[in-house]
């Protein structure tokens, strides 16, 4: 090792390794760096782009599933979410909870709707009925201060 006193940035081990907080590029890699085989790959992709769709679309129209559903993935965006056509019963209170649920689960079991798609709506409805029944006890409590202020 030297004798001299290196920068931090420039402290090696006994093996020649960085010692640790002390990196060789403490500034680290610029920004927007993009790495040379990602640039070569790309540059090559690019040139046959039109060769490599026209081959994908053939194996899809010959029938390979895989190219069919690359094809397709492009032609058409993913389906984040849709509306929901089923007849949901009112919910007034957590009463109506329990025929609000057994509507889902029969939706879901019939197909009218995904199995995620009843489970995100059991939330609506657990949120629902969390706020019907924050609302009935601020209703409640209000009325029993009202009671207990008149009496004194």
């Amino acid at each position: 090792m030297h004798d001299i006193a290196l920068p931090p940035h420039l402290r090696r081990d006994q093996y020649g390794r960085f010692t640790k907080g002390h990196s060789g590029n403490p500034t680290g890699r610029p920004v927007g760096l993009r790495n040379r085989a990602t640039l070569v790959v790309e540059a090559l992709l690019e040139s046959e782009a039109q060769a490599l769709t026209r081959k994908a679309l053939d194996l899809a129209l010959e029938g390979d599933t895989t190219a069919l559903r690359l094809c397709l993935d492009r032609v058409v965006a993913p389906r984040r979410e849709r509306a929901v056509a089923f007849h949901m019963p009112q919910i007034a209170g957590p009463g109506d909870l329990a025929s609000a649920m057994a509507a889902l689960a029969t939706a879901a079991t019939q197909g009218l709707i995904t199995p995620s798609e009843a489970a995100q709506l059991a939330q609506v409805v657990e949120t629902y009925i969390r706020a019907v029944a924050t609302s009935d006890f601020d209703r409640r409590l209000s009325a029993m201060e009202g009671t207990a202020f008149e009496r004194n």
